[in-house]
């Protein structure tokens, strides 16, 4: 960030100046991402069992509205200078002293983002995002200066300056739309897409049908709810260490990050069409076509049955 202010000092370039603004939200942002992480860390409590992990996403959307912030102020100075161009003086060595800047951003961005991905941490990922944003401008400015002395067209610089506010405000508002739809627990279809994957590999005869399949992301936990439909004969103890079985299953191949939570639905008779308990001394019809298990039907409201139809 301070090389990057130097550089605005001795070449006076408005584009610098956007991407010297842009490191200051980047720096105050990565603040705020480790101490949401620290916080998410916390076990779940008493006045928070669900744990912690949603700060992340604030997190992350507060890391997106800082940069759509800077943006308005790059599009200010940025319009400024096209449409009063400026000298810009010693270029060459404010170029160097951009380049190694957005070379240690590289290095810095590409970790964090690795780092993110293998903890399942959105505010890791997001800080990570911020700063390759912040090297990918930091590229535009460097080649608008580069054209800026080889052209002598000096409203260059105002012009690279607003394509960067451009380019950093829709990098902030993904940053909030993603953030604010994980805060509203909205579905994540890749993610129930896996998870109906695991039911479809591990089914037992014994599992008639699943339904009201739901699943969402709080930090690095993934929340698991569904309904597991048994045999109605079924003792108390046999449904339930089917429903454990099932919990066990997607635990573990959620890696111990999955928390379940199964609710045993007992069968009814417009679902012995799809039951392949053969020899079930309550049957009440013939079998006819096993039931397949897709994302887009273990998320209905209803079961397999006749009897439970989508909402």
């Amino acid at each position: 960030m301070a090389a990057k202010f130097f550089a605005y000092n001795i070449t006076g370039s408005s584009a610098v100046l956007s991407d010297a603004l842009e490191s200051i939200i980047n720096v105050v942002a990565s603040a705020f991402a480790l101490l949401s992480i620290i916080i998410s860390a916390r076990p779940p409590d008493r006045t928070h069992p669900y744990g912690h992990g949603k700060i992340e996403y604030f997190s992350a959307g507060f890391e997106g509205a800082l940069i759509m912030l800077a943006a308005i102020g790059i599009f200010k100075v940025g319009i400024s200078h096209l449409l009063n161009p400026v000298e810009l003086p010693a270029i060459d060595l404010g170029l160097l002293v951009l380049a190694a800047a957005g070379m240690a951003n590289l290095i810095l961005g590409a970790s964090l983002l690795k780092a993110g991905r293998k903890t399942n941490s959105l505010a890791i990922i997001a800080d990570g995002r911020h700063v390759l944003t912040d090297v990918y401008s930091t590229a535009g400015v460097i080649v608008g200066l580069v054209v800026v002395r080889l052209t002598g067209m000096l409203w260059l610089d105002g012009a690279v300056a607003c394509l960067m506010g451009t380019y950093i405000s829709i990098a902030g508002a993904s940053l909030v739309k993603k953030s604010f739809s994980a805060l509203m627990d909205a579905s994540d279809e890749r993610l129930l897409e896996r998870i109906s994957e695991i039911l479809k590999e591990h089914r037992k005869d014994l599992w008639i049908g699943i339904h009201q399949l739901r699943a969402w992301r709080a930090g690095e936990i993934i929340h698991i709810d569904l309904h597991l439909i048994l045999p109605r004969n079924m003792t108390l103890d046999a449904a339930h260490a089917e429903a454990k079985e099932l919990e066990a299953l997607l635990v573990e191949r959620f890696e111990g990050r999955a928390s379940v939570l199964i609710h045993t639905d007992p069968c009814v008779d417009p679902d012995c069409p799809v039951c392949r308990q053969y020899s079930c001394a309550i049957r009440a019809k013939e079998f006819r076509a096993e039931t397949l298990w897709h994302k887009e039907t273990l998320v209905l409201k209803g079961g397999t049955g006749e009897s439970r139809q989508p909402p």
